[in-house]
């Protein structure tokens, strides 16, 4: 499986002296921290797929570092994919529909189908590969004496900010993946939770297996909602500066947000309600053997951190997509089907669809909304409301499938009686 990692970029120049080449720091260049790039599973790096990377940071057309992380994760999935499919992705057969990049528009579309891919996301990853391809086609890292693939003139019309109608023209690929929606409910990032019998399988099994940290990341996102970023940004400090709710002293909260060190999605401040068991289980981890080990190995940056890596490093998107592939792997091998295409965000969905039933049962739909959008930190209580309808849904639901299923159940016995009559 494909790596994407981040580097400290220096900027180099070359020097000659004497006759000799050596190179140095071009003091007149930035920088760049955080950098992504691509290593394949064999550890040797994807060089064309880097130099877009760094051609994207360091362009004068705005090359946010957050932008080409985004881009270049979604070029390590593709990547990922090529070598599941044991593909080179310069390889193009003269048949279209056996080149590497139709494939993979086809696995996407699939993705987006079954439901383990939201359609905003295929859609961008679709686009970003094609960004890659002509990028690499821009630069002769393959050469083609025919196109790839068609491109075609969209016209776009919108109205300018004194009302007149303007058009612009872009170019759009045949490849290109539109974003269609899915039927039915879908909440946060297109993700269903999954029920709480199951949730308690994949806890129960990650414990029996003794993997103490995964188990309590897991809990935090089924017990908190709280997110990746979150939970991989706590520190020791901020659990033992959890405080007990004064109402119900089996609730300890936790604040999150600006002023925390903890990242929350759009910074936004609030705090992380937890269970008793759970704060004195994190605080019990915070001080045991195994973490005072990995802490022993961390920088000074990253040793207040809660969680880390086997090497003492920050969690980030790299290792926990791996950590989480393990996880999956590991879950279908034991015969959790459910698990085959597990996100570690529906845990948070998990949460948000209990939390909502919950309150429901007690207050009225504006309080349960306003508590539940608190709990999660949404920003707008649209999503929240999200939460709501898929609550008022499932009911539904299940009394449709039981009238259906008895009728279907009906007409199946009684054409078998009468086929033996």
């Amino acid at each position: 499986m494909a790596n994407l990692e981040l580097i400290s970029y220096t900027p180099m120049r070359e020097v000659v002296e004497d006759g000799d080449v050596r190179w140095v720091a071009d003091r007149l260049a930035h920088r760049i921290n955080d950098l992504p790039q691509i290593f394949w599973d064999n550890g040797e790096p994807w060089h064309e797929a880097n130099h877009w990377a760094l051609t994207k940071a360091t362009s004068t057309a705005g090359g946010h570092i957050k932008t080409v992380t985004s881009l270049m994760k979604h070029l390590a999935a593709y990547a990922s994919w090529l070598e599941t499919k044991e593909l080179d992705w310069r390889h193009f057969p003269l048949r279209k529909q056996d080149r590497a990049i139709v494939l993979y528009r086809g696995e996407l579309i699939a993705q987006r189908t079954r439901g383990s891919l939201a359609p905003s996301t295929a859609t961008a990853r679709m686009g970003a590969v094609v960004q890659f391809y002509r990028h690499a086609h821009a630069y002769r890292f393959v050469q083609r004496k025919r196109p790839i693939w068609k491109d075609r003139q969209v016209v776009v019309r919108y109205h300018d900010t004194v009302g007149f109608e303007r058009t612009l023209m872009r170019i759009s690929s045949e490849l290109s993946i539109p974003n269609r929606k899915r039927s039915g409910l879908r909440l946060e990032d297109g993700l269903t939770p999954l029920n709480p019998e199951d949730a308690a399988t994949l806890l129960g099994s990650v414990k029996k297996e003794g993997l103490h940290e995964l188990h309590l990341m897991l809990s935090l996102g089924f017990f908190t909602g709280a997110r990746f970023e979150t939970i991989t940004t706590l520190g020791v400090e901020n659990i033992e500066n959890a405080y007990p709710d004064p109402q119900t002293p089996d609730i300890y909260w936790i604040r999150v947000g600006p002023g925390t060190d903890v990242n929350t999605k759009l910074d936004v401040e609030g705090s992380l309600m937890v269970p008793r068991p759970l704060i004195e289980e994190l605080k019990a981890y915070a001080y045991s053997t195994p973490r005072l080990r990995r802490q022993g190995l961390a920088n000074e940056a990253n040793r207040g951190l809660l969680f880390l890596t086997i090497r003492g490093n920050r969690y980030k998107s790299g290792s926990f997509t791996r950590l989480m592939t393990d996880l999956r792997r590991r879950s279908l091998n034991a015969g959790m089907c459910f698990m085959r295409n597990f996100k570690f965000h529906q845990t948070r969905a998990t949460f948000g669809t209990m939390a909502m039933g919950k309150v429901m049962e007690v207050a009225n739909t504006q309080t349960a909304v306003a508590i539940v959008r608190d709990l999660m930190l949404h920003r707008d209580e649209k999503v929240t409301m999200q939460y709501v309808r898929f609550n008022e849904e499932s009911p539904v639901k299940t009394e449709l499938a039981n009238v259906f299923s008895a009728i279907f159940s009906g007409i199946v016995n009684r054409d078998w009686n009468q086929h033996h009559a």
